[in-house]
C-alpha cells in the first residue's frame, strides 16, 4: 500500500496518545514504507507520567529504525535535499493545530510539514485535542479547507466528560495516507469511537 515510501511522522506532545503510535508505526512499516521521525522540543524534554522523553526517543527510534529529528535545522531539509512523499502529524495537539493553520513554523514538526506542503506532497494530520470543538474549531475548519492537507477520521473520545475533545482513530493512519497520496480524504471523516 505504501510500498517505497518515505513517510515523515510527527509526533507532538499528547503524552497519553504516544503508545497507541507505536504498534501504527509498524503498520506503516509492513505497509512498505520507510518512517523518518520527527518531535516537538516538549516531546523531548517533558517527562510526564507516561514517560521520559529520553524512554520515548528510544522506543521511537527502536520501532522506525530511524533517528529521531528533533530540531528545525534537522527537518528544514525535508523541503530540498531530502523530500517526504507524506508527512504525517500524530498525534498533533490543538497548539501545534493551532500554529500550522496559522502558518507559525515554530517546531521541527511544523517545519516538516511546511517543507512538505512545498514541494506539493500530502500532510496528514491525526488530532488529539480536549479543544477541537472549542477555541481550536475555527483552525480545524480552516485546515479541512487547505490543499493537500488530510485527516485521519476522529471524533469525540468522551463527549460526556469531554465535549470539546476529539482524537482520531490512529489505526487509520495507512489508509488515510495511502489516500492522501492519491489526493483523496478517507471517509467517513467523522467517526463514532466504540467506546462511547
Amino acid at each position: 500500500m505504501l510500498q517505497g515510501k518515505r513517510i515523515g511522522l510527527g509526533i507532538t506532545a499528547s503524552h497519553c496518545t504516544y503508545e497507541a503510535i507505536l504498534p501504527v508505526i509498524d503498520s506503516l512499516k509492513d505497509a512498505g514504507a520507510t518512517v523518518v521521525p520527527v518531535i516537538t522540543h516538549s516531546v523531548l524534554t517533558a517527562a510526564t507520567r507516561f514517560g521520559t522523553g529520553d524512554e520515548w526517543i528510544a522506543r521511537i527510534e527502536g520501532a522506525t529504525g530511524e533517528k529521531v529529528i528533533s530540531t528545525i535545522v534537522g527537518a528544514e531539509p525535508f523541503g530540498p535535499e531530502t523530500p517526504v512523499d507524506c508527512m504525517i502529524i500524530a498525534p498533533m495537539t490543538g497548539n501545534s493545530i493551532s500554529k500550522f493553520a496559522n502558518a507559525a513554523t515554530d517546531s521541527p514538526v511544523l517545519m516538516a510539514a511546511k517543507a512538505t506542503l512545498r514541494n506539493g506532497s500530502p500532510v496528514v494530520l491525526g488530532i488529539s485535542t480536549n479543544d477541537a470543538l472549542g477555541l481550536n474549531s475555527m483552525n480545524i475548519m480552516k485546515l479541512l479547507n487547505m490543499k493537500n492537507v488530510f485527516f485521519i477520521p476522529f471524533g469525540q473520545d468522551d463527549p460526556y466528560r469531554k465535549p470539546n475533545s476529539l482524537i482520531s482513530d490512529f489505526t487509520l493512519m495507512v489508509p488515510t495516507a495511502a489516500a492522501a497520496l492519491d489526493n483523496r480524504q478517507l471517509q467517513p471523516l467523522l467517526i463514532i469511537h466504540d467506546k462511547n
